[in-house]
C-alpha cells in the first residue's frame, strides 16, 4: 500500500514537471532557444528524458523552438565513460531525426591552446588543487560559454536547462536558491539574455532512480548500463559546468581521469575493483601528478614563468618533470591501445604545440618526437621537420663561423617550424624577439657567473 502511494506521488510529480516544461516551451519568448546540458550522468539523463517526452506530445506545428543537447568533452574524460556517453549521443541524434524532434547534439571541447596536457606538459602548469583549479575555466566553462554566446548572438537569447537538484547537496540547493528569480521558473545567468531553468530541482535521488529503472529512454535501449556504471564506480554525476556558480564535481564522480582536486578518484578505483583493471595505468599517472604537485622541491622551478621568485611560492614544473610526465603518458597510451586501439590519451596536435612551448621556453635538449619514438617505436610526424632542420643547419655551419649565432638561428628555426605545425603563425615576430632577448639574458648571466 505504501509502495503504491509512493508510485502515484512520483507519477503526479513527473506529470506536473512535464506540463511545466510544455508551458515554458510554448509560451516562452519566441527568440530564446533551449540548451540542455547533458553530461551522460543520471541527473542530465533524467532531465533530457523528461524534456523529450514533454515536447514529443506537442503537434509538429508547435515544435519550432530549437533544442540543443550540449555535451562538454574536456578531452581527459574517463575513457570508459566517454565511450558510453558518445554511444548515447549517437542514439539521441538518430532518434531525434526519426521522431522529428527539434533536437540537435552539440559537443564542445577546449581550445587547443587550453587543453590539459598543453597547459601541464607544455607550459608546466602544476596539477590542479582546490586553491588553483585552473582546469575548470579552460576545460569546462569556456568551451560551453563560447557556444552559448554564439547562440545568443544569432538568436537574441537562450534558456539553459540543467539537471541540478536540491537533493544532491546543501551547496547545490543553496546555489539554486541564490540565483532564482522571484515569481519565475528561471534563474539569472552571468551572460546577458541567458537564463537557467532547472525542471527537476525537487526530484529526490530515490525518485530519480526509480523512474530511470522503470522507464526506458526515448532514444532507445535501457538505463541498465548507466545504473551499472554508478554501481561499479560508486560515482556521482559531474554536471555541465557553465559558470562559477555551477557546482563542480564532488568527492566521488564521473569526470576527468586526471582530476587531482579530489583526494581519491573513487569512481576509477571502483571500476578497477570491479574488473576494469586496464584503467590501472591511468590511476598511476593521476597519483604521479599529485606527487609532482605536492613535492615542489623535487619537481618544480623556484621562479615563475615571468622570471620572478616569491617567497613560499613555487613556479611551473621543471623541464625534466614535463618530459617524465609525457613519457609516462605515452607508455600508458601504449598499454591501453592493447585493450582498445581507439583510446588516445593525447593528440598529435597537442604534442606539436607542446614542442612549440618547449622551444619558446628555451628547452631544446629533448624533443617530443624523440620521446614518442622511444616509447611507441614509431615516428612522430614532426620527425620530417627535424630532418629538414638538420639539412638547413649543415648549410648554416658552412657559411657562418660563429657557433653561438648558429645556435641562436637553429633555435629560431625550431621555433618557427613548431609554430607552423599547428597552423598558427600569428605573433611569430614577437616570439622571435622574445627568444632573442631570452638568449641575450642567458648569455649575460653566464658571463657574470
Amino acid at each position: 500500500m505504501e509502495f503504491s502511494h509512493t508510485k502515484v506521488a512520483l507519477k503526479d510529480k513527473l506529470y506536473h514537471i512535464e506540463q511545466e516544461i510544455i508551458d515554458q516551451y510554448i509560451n516562452d519568448k519566441p527568440n530564446r532557444v533551449w540548451i540542455v546540458g547533458f553530461s551522460g550522468g543520471k541527473d542530465s539523463t533524467l532531465l533530457l528524458q523528461l524534456v523529450w517526452q514533454a515536447i514529443k506530445k506537442l503537434p509538429v506545428s508547435e515544435k519550432k523552438r530549437p533544442i540543443y543537447v550540449v555535451c562538454n568533452d574536456t578531452l581527459v574524460e574517463n575513457p570508459h565513460i566517454v565511450s558510453f556517453i558518445y554511444d548515447t549521443l549517437s542514439k539521441i541524434e538518430s532518434a531525434a531525426q526519426k521522431d522529428k524532434m527539434p533536437i540537435k547534439v552539440v559537443r564542445t571541447v577546449p581550445k587547443l591552446a587550453d587543453t590539459f596536457w598543453v597547459k601541464l606538459i607544455g607550459l608546466g602548469y602544476p596539477a590542479p588543487n582546490k586553491f588553483f583549479r585552473w582546469c575548470t575555466d579552460r576545460l569546462k566553462i569556456n568551451p560551453t560559454t563560447r557556444f552559448i554566446k554564439e547562440v545568443i548572438k544569432a538568436t537574441g537569447g537562450a534558456i539553459i536547462l540543467l539537471g541540478t537538484r536540491s537533493d544532491e547537496s546543501a551547496t547545490r540547493a543553496a546555489s539554486i536558491k541564490k540565483h532564482e528569480i522571484k515569481g519565475s521558473r528561471l534563474r539569472s545567468h552571468s551572460l546577458p539574455n541567458a537564463y537557467i531553468y532547472a525542471p527537476i530541482k525537487d526530484v529526490t535521488t530515490d525518485e530519480l532512480w526509480r523512474y530511470l529503472l522503470q522507464v526506458p529512454p526515448p532514444w532507445g535501449g535501457t538505463h541498465r548500463q548507466l545504473a551499472a556504471l554508478y554501481k561499479n564506480a560508486n560515482g556521482g554525476d559531474c554536471p555541465l559546468v557553465i559558470d562559477t556558480s555551477t557546482p563542480s564535481c564532488g568527492q566521488s564522480r564521473f569526470g576527468c581521469w586526471v582530476c587531482t582536486v579530489v583526494k581519491r578518484d573513487k569512481s576509477m578505483e571502483g571500476l578497477i575493483d570491479t574488473g576494469e583493471s586496464w584503467m590501472q595505468p591511468l590511476l598511476e599517472i593521476r597519483d604521479f601528478l599529485i606527487e609532482t604537485r605536492d613535492n615542489p622541491e623535487k619537481w618544480r622551478m623556484k621562479k615563475g614563468r615571468n622570471g620572478s621568485e616569491r617567497e613560499g611560492k613555487w613556479g611551473p614544473y621543471k623541464f625534466e618533470t614535463r618530459v617524465e610526465i609525457l613519457r609516462r603518458l605515452l607508455i600508458a597510451q601504449k598499454e591501453l591501445s592493447k585493450v582498445d586501439p581507439n583510446i588516445n590519451l593525447i593528440s598529435d596536435r597537442e604534442l606539436a604545440i607542446i614542442q612549440h612551448h618547449w622551444y619558446k621556453d628555451l628547452f631544446f635538449n629533448v624533443k617530443v618526437s624523440d620521446i614518442y619514438r622511444e616509447v611507441l617505436q614509431k615516428e612522430f610526424f614532426m620527425s620530417k621537420h627535424d630532418e629538414k632542420l638538420k639539412e638547413e643547419l649543415e648549410l648554416l655551419l658552412e657559411v657562418c663561423q660563429d657557433a653561438e649565432k648558429v645556435k641562436l638561428i637553429e633555435n629560431l628555426l625550431k621555433l618557427y617550424r613548431s609554430k607552423t605545425l599547428y597552423l598558427r603563425k600569428r605573433n611569430i615576430l614577437n616570439e622571435f624577439e622574445d627568444l632573442i632577448n631570452k638568449n641575450i639574458n642567458l648569455q649575460e648571466q653566464e658571463e657574470e657567473e
